[in-house]
């Protein structure tokens, strides 16, 4: 009887496919990274503060994290190659959208709508990967997703650096828009997926409520708390209790529903619990650092927006070199622990050194701190989902892919709100601390001081480098000593990280991609039930039920080849 399992699929069909999903990948990127440095300027000019600065990245991060689960259950349901060209659709759209903003609630919103798209893009490119590509061979491919990942992360800040130098920061958002038209058109053509089995859909609305609220409570309740209201208040208590009880209605309604949002049986798997845990200090590292480094490079440096891009350039080599080299490593040797320990390791190395930063520490130093941090977040970042897609049940890839993911971004999240959250409180305190010697510096500078005053009193985001120099160090110095306090909360994080990392099962990886591992089944299924139940019906008149589940595991584990 011939074999139902499908060939490995080949390069030369693999590619095209491919070129398609990373350059979705560079659309998201592309439309994030493009106006991380140019968003105090943006800010300013909306007049907005350290809260609206905060809102405008957390807005993206908050609608990310609670579409992924969703887009990542859609994607167990319907058709993969639909939902990821309307989550392209939706991200471009909403991005090119928030350029006509003409104030920072108008942005905020629409860089919310931003997310939805971006969780979709998250959530599916990595369920699609594990489609037509086995767990073992992805690390050959990683270098692709370095490259990607490196140019829209290096190449998005210097092109948003120069596009709010020459023409004006709105221009940033309408520069995605030809890159998602080509990543349509090349998914359409090139990218063919088995079909799947048609069956009775049932979305599970109520979960998606009440996870949204959840986590909505606790982020707004992080962001404002300490500002708008005091940590023991009133507000804390609603907001705080609200998150609790939504989240205890949300546990129970998940193991309720015939088809959940996130099946909480994911969790009796050690690799999926752990690896969750571990992606929340890998989004904290990649989302919250990332975006105080800009600011840091403009509000401590005196950078322009240009200059900032070009000064974060050692983080993005580290993440690019880590990426490159341990994906080939992990592919030709199969092992893939020692990486993710040392990973760990790395990322409180650079958190920890990050938080130790002035606005006069040598340069060398900062950029020798932020490729460390860039390294551990490039060994750890596509790893975690790699291992959890290794050992997920087929049926519920999308789920499981996801929930890395949606960690990984809820992490993010709330690291950007509390990291918000304490440079604002820090910088409050320090201005308030420092109002003397502002006074005498503003003082010094006669009438041209008056502007300079009220610009500093406004509240909004001051545009440090058009300072004039005597008080520009003194608000370089108070920015500086706020983000390096806000960095610091990112310690703690990594070293849980590190543990859970260290107690991750060391299985191999398999060579066999979702689609094979799905047509393995079925095809055990048939020569194992089927001769076993006409035997057992010509003996006994009734027919047996056989249980495939060890000869699916003997096949798997022999294609994973002796070295995994």
């Amino acid at each position: 009887m011939a074999s139902s399992i499908p060939d490995t699929a080949a390069p030369r069909r693999v590619h095209p496919a491919l070129i398609g999903l990373l350059l979705g990948m560079f659309v998201s990127m592309l439309a994030s990274t493009v106006v991380s440095t140019s968003l105090p300027v943006i800010v300013h000019d909306l007049s907005g503060d350290q809260n609206a600065y905060t809102w405008v990245i957390t807005a993206t991060l908050l609608t990310t994290a609670i579409s992924t689960p969703i887009w990542g259950k859609l994607a167990d349901l319907f058709n993969r190659k639909v939902l990821i060209q309307i989550a392209i659709a939706i991200f471009v759209l909403a991005t090119a959208a928030a350029g006509f903003s003409q104030n920072t609630d108008m942005l905020i919103a629409f860089r919310a709508v931003q997310g939805l798209g971006a969780g979709g893009l998250a959530a599916l490119s990595q369920v699609i990967m594990a489609d037509i590509i086995s767990p073992r061979e992805r690390g050959r491919y990683m270098g692709l997703f370095g490259a990607v990942m490196a140019v829209a992360t290096v190449g998005g800040p210097l092109l948003g650096g120069v596009i709010t130098d020459a023409f004006g920061w709105r221009f940033n958002f309408f520069v995605a828009l030809p890159f998602a038209v080509a990543a349509l058109v090349i998914q359409q053509r090139t990218l063919h997926l088995p079909p799947r089995a048609a069956r009775r859909v049932k979305i599970d609305y109520l979960g998606i409520v009440l996870l949204s609220t959840a986590v909505s409570l606790l982020l707004i309740w992080v962001t404002n708390a300490g500002r708008s209201f005091d940590w023991a208040s009133t507000e804390t208590l609603l907001m705080v209790g609200g998150a609790v009880l939504a989240a205890i209605l949300f546990i129970v309604v998940e193991l309720r529903s015939s088809e959940p949002l996130v099946p909480l049986t994911l969790f009796r798997d050690a690799t999926f619990t752990l690896a969750t845990i571990a992606s929340i200090a890998t989004g904290l590292a990649m989302f919250g650092t990332s975006v105080f480094l800009s600011q840091y490079m403009q509000m401590a440096r005196g950078a322009t927006p240009t200059e900032a891009g070009v000064m974060t350039i050692p983080m993005i080599a580290g993440l690019l070199l880590a990426s490159v080299i341990v994906g080939a490593l992990i592919t030709r040797h199969g092992h893939w622990k020692p990486f993710l320990i040392t990973g760990g390791v790395l990322l409180i190395a650079g958190t920890f050194l990050l938080s130790t930063i002035h606005y006069d520490t040598n340069f060398a130093l900062v950029s020798v701190y932020m490729f460390l941090l860039g390294a551990g977040v490039g060994m750890t970042m596509q790893n975690l989902v790699l291992i959890v897609q290794n050992t997920a049940d087929p049926a519920r890839m999308g789920a499981a892919s996801s929930g890395v993911t949606f960690f990984r971004s809820l992490g993010g999240t709330i690291g950007v709100s509390v990291m918000g959250a304490v440079l604002a409180s820090t910088a409050t305190g320090l201005f308030t601390d420092r109002a003397t010697d502002l006074q005498a510096a503003i003082g010094a500078l006669g009438p041209a001081g008056a502007p300079v005053a009220q610009a500093l009193q406004s509240g909004t985001i001051p545009q440090v480098s058009a300072l004039p120099e005597a008080v520009r160090v003194i608000v370089e110095d108070i920015y500086a000593q706020s983000i390096a306090h806000a960095f610091l909360i990112a310690v703690p994080v990594a070293i849980v990280s590190l543990i859970a990392i260290l107690f991750l099962p060391n299985r191999p990886l398999t060579r066999m991609t979702t689609s094979e591992r799905v047509a393995a089944s079925e095809a055990d299924l048939a020569t194992v039930s089927v001769p076993a139940g006409m035997a057992s019906l010509s003996t006994t008149g009734t027919v047996a039920t056989v249980d495939a589940a060890p000869r699916r595991r003997a096949r798997s584990e022999a294609a994973m080849g002796e070295d995994g």
